[in-house]
């Protein structure tokens, strides 16, 4: 009896084996998106068992809380990498759009202008990128690069010292915690709108890349740009597009960063346009183009922000180490991208 039980089981384990088995086959980029998740995972199991109180509800929801916004930048450079290019400037516009957006605040303006106004400021850096690419063929590390120091600059020239959003401004509310479950003393589960905000750029952002035109002709223009003009996809259009979303994108993470922390100052972001990298590539995004997915980029975010937590957890790792095991983590995806992508030639 026990037997003949056993065979459905098994049967059932090898079909969803055979299943994953035939789909890295036929699209081996999957690969590092799949790592990035048994990595995910196997973080969690160590944590819970080297530390505990790792699979838990608090545990998650700060986890969502304090890197909302680098989910955030992470799905821009998402969209920027598949096409083959790269944005620099992003944390740079977290910090002229954060600085201008308290300032503006303090200066008495309507929440929801100094909201629209620090998204614009990123857009408005995006789209000269994107013309600087587009137009006069600057290569993508340039033109984001000078924009890189164009923010960084204009940030110090707003100010120099770290501005203070007012307690009762609207913008606070977006990190105030909402409830959903009520757990046991304080292992509550909780989420704020800044949270719901990422998950819905998250949710558009996959239905934009794999539902839409839009996305179809990305994921063409990082595969060859030449192959995609003879298609008539509207590529000069959608590089341009693609830096504008990445802006925009910086801008709104400026907002949900300033909503939690309450403080903005030119230093603000410094390193982050790396930490986005590092999330898009860690999550199978491949740094020549073509392949990446949204929800793999959201993956490899929350591997830097559990890894920051089981550091801290630990007590006894220096802070400087997070720094070196993602560069740890980070060669290991790029080797394994680049077994990916011989493979697939």
């Amino acid at each position: 009896m026990s037997a003949i039980a056993a065979a459905p089981v098994q049967g059932r384990g090898a079909g969803f084996a055979d299943r994953v088995r035939r789909m890295i086959t036929a699209n081996p980029s999957v690969v590092p998106t799949i790592a990035s998740v048994v990595i995910f995972i196997g973080m969690i199991v160590y944590g819970e068992v080297a530390y505990g109180r790792i699979v838990q509800a608090s545990t998650l929801s700060n986890l969502l809380i304090n890197n909302a916004h680098v989910i955030v930048l992470a799905v821009a450079l998402t969209f920027v990498i598949i096409t083959g290019g790269i944005d620099l400037s992003v944390g740079s516009v977290i910090a002229v759009s954060s600085v201008a957006g308290v300032m503006l605040s303090n200066a008495g303006w309507n929440p929801v202008a100094v909201i629209v106004t620090m998204i614009a400021i990123g857009s408005v850096f995006g789209l000269v990128s994107g013309v600087l690419i587009r137009y006069f063929n600057v290569q993508p590390f340039i033109a984001t690069l000078a924009m890189m120091f164009l923010g960084r600059g204009l940030a110090s020239l707003l100010s120099t010292k770290p501005e203070q959003l007012p307690d009762d401004s609207a913008i606070r509310t977006l990190s105030d915690k909402i409830k959903i479950v009520d757990g046991p003393k304080v292992n509550d589960l909780v989420i704020t709108p800044a949270v719901i905000i990422a998950i819905v750029v998250v949710l558009a952002a996959f239905f934009v890349l794999h539902r839409t035109r839009t996305g179809r002709t990305v994921y063409a223009i990082g595969g060859s740009e030449n192959s995609a003009l003879l298609m008539g996809l509207p590529v000069h259009r959608t590089k341009v597009l693609v830096y504008v979303i990445s802006g925009s994108l910086a801008g709104l993470a400026a907002v949900l960063y300033t909503s939690r922390l309450g403080t903005a100052q030119n230093i603000t972001g410094i390193g982050w346009e790396l930490d986005a990298i590092a999330a898009a590539v860690i999550g199978g995004t491949v740094l020549t183009g073509a392949y990446g997915y949204v929800l793999g980029s959201v993956v490899g975010a929350l591997v830097l922000g559990l890894m920051t937590v089981l550091i801290t957890r630990d007590g006894g790792i220096p802070p400087e180490m997070t720094t070196i095991i993602t560069g740890g983590i980070l060669l290991v995806f790029v080797l394994l991208q680049r077994a990916v992508t011989r493979k697939r030639d």
